[in-house]
C-alpha cells in the first residue's frame, strides 16, 4: 500500500465518524478554539479531544496552542486530496456508465433495424 493510500485511508477512517465530520463543518466557518467546538458536542473534554487528535492525525485540522487556548482550523490539504480521489471515482462511473448507455444504445438500434 503506497503512502498516499494509508494518509487516504486515514482521512476516511476520521471522516467516518459523525462527531468529527460535525467538527470540520464547524471550521469550515473559521477558526475555532477547543472550548468553543466541544459545547456543541455532548461528551467530556478529554473525549472530545481524542476526536481531535484523529482529525490532527490523519491531517485534517491543525491546531496551535497560544497560552492556554488552543485554537482549531482546517488543513485543507489532506481534504482536497480525498476529494481528489472522489472526483476520480465519480468520473471513473460516469464514464463506465456512459459506455454501457452508449451500448444499450446501439443494441436498441439493431434490434429496432431488424
Amino acid at each position: 500500500m503506497t503512502e498516499y493510500s494509508v494518509s487516504l485511508d486515514n482521512v476516511f477512517h476520521a471522516l467516518a465518524d459523525p462527531t468529527r465530520r460535525a467538527v470540520i463543518e464547524q471550521l469550515s466557518h473559521g477558526r475555532a478554539s477547543v472550548s468553543e467546538l466541544a459545547k456543541h458536542h455532548n461528551m467530556a473534554l478529554q473525549s472530545f479531544s481524542q476526536h481531535l487528535k484523529v482529525l490532527e492525525d490523519c491531517g485534517l485540522v491543525r491546531t496551535q496552542k497560544v497560552g492556554r487556548v488552543r485554537t482549531c482550523e482546517i488543513s485543507e490539504n489532506d481534504l482536497a486530496r480525498a476529494e481528489h480521489w472522489i472526483s476520480q471515482q465519480k468520473k471513473a462511473w460516469n464514464d463506465t456508465f456512459n459506455r454501457l448507455d452508449d451500448y444499450l444504445c446501439r443494441i436498441q438500434t439493431k434490434e429496432g433495424n431488424e
